[in-house]
């Protein structure tokens, strides 16, 4: 197991033209110009055209600015394994227990990730703080919450640590695949001078495949947290106790969910339930 690990995690000693095509890969599969990526890192068009072409060197704070905006971490980034965009794999549940532990692997419900995600864009797309980060936020707190109130998954989407904030794996292929099936469009805009990936929904959401429960849990996130900017949902985000006790890089885990405390915990326990 280890030595598999070992593998996936190799670090490679990359040219500049490996860098470069790793960088465009990731800038094509998000849908974004080199003239809005380049602007939402502070360089021009033609500097970063030349990076891309393997014909100037970046350096570790232009790599760490385009981590933010492209959704990588460093370490994949460097990877023997590294993929601009993985396909989307569903994962068995797995539900044990152990010294009264319940252990549970989230399964991903593409049908009911997709429906959520229209869901909220027909209720928040029209919002102009709701680009792609304050999107994933509301997913994570939709994901989350709904754990903790009844203990089972929502969407069984798997988020991962990053630092930019918490995001559900396989994002940018469920995307990119909405909108080749054309359930949502990416608009590539400005947000008070910064570049800003937004999604319009092309269908209505099929309500029938949210139960009452879920469709609650959804409805308090957005009134919650959906006219919030970037910035602040991020912050309230990388203080929930999920988010704090997971390592970098690593999934979260649902069950973290039961160490919140206020504002983030959203259950009313009983005096007897057992921490």
């Amino acid at each position: 197991m280890h030595s598999q690990s070992n593998h996936n995690n190799m670090k490679l000693k990359l040219s500049q033209k490996q860098i470069g095509q790793r960088i465009m890969g990731l800038r094509k599969a998000k849908g974004l110009s080199q003239e809005n990526l380049a602007k939402s890192i502070g360089l021009s068009r033609p500097s970063l055209a030349q990076i891309e072409l393997g014909n100037r060197s970046i350096d570790v704070f232009e790599l760490y600015n385009l981590s933010l905006v492209l959704g990588f971490s460093l370490d994949e980034f460097l990877s023997a394994d590294f993929k601009a965009s993985d396909e989307v794999h569903y994962e068995k549940e797995v539900l044990a227990e152990k010294d009264n532990i319940r252990i549970s692997i989230p399964v991903l419900k593409i049908g009911k990730f997709k429906n959520v995600l229209v869901y909220i864009l027909e209720r928040c797309a029209g919002k102009p703080n709701i680009g792609e980060t304050v999107l994933n936020k509301l997913l994570y707190f939709c994901d989350f919450n709904y754990y903790e109130l009844y203990e089972e998954h929502l969407t069984g989407a798997r988020y991962k640590k990053l630092p930019y904030g918490p995001v559900p794996q396989q994002m940018t292929s469920i995307i990119n695949k909405m909108i080749e099936d054309r359930q949502i469009q990416r608009i590539n805009t400005m947000y008070f001078d910064k570049p800003q990936i937004r999604f319009m929904p092309l269908v209505k959401p099929d309500l029938k495949q949210l139960n009452a429960a879920e469709k609650d849990v959804i409805d308090k996130v957005i009134e919650q947290l959906s006219d919030w900017n970037a910035a602040k949902i991020s912050e309230y985000s990388h203080n929930d106790k999920p988010w704090k006790a997971t390592l970098d890089k690593d999934y979260i885990s649902y069950n973290l969910v039961f160490y919140r405390r206020p504002p983030y915990s959203i259950r009313e326990y009983d005096e007897n339930d057992e921490d």
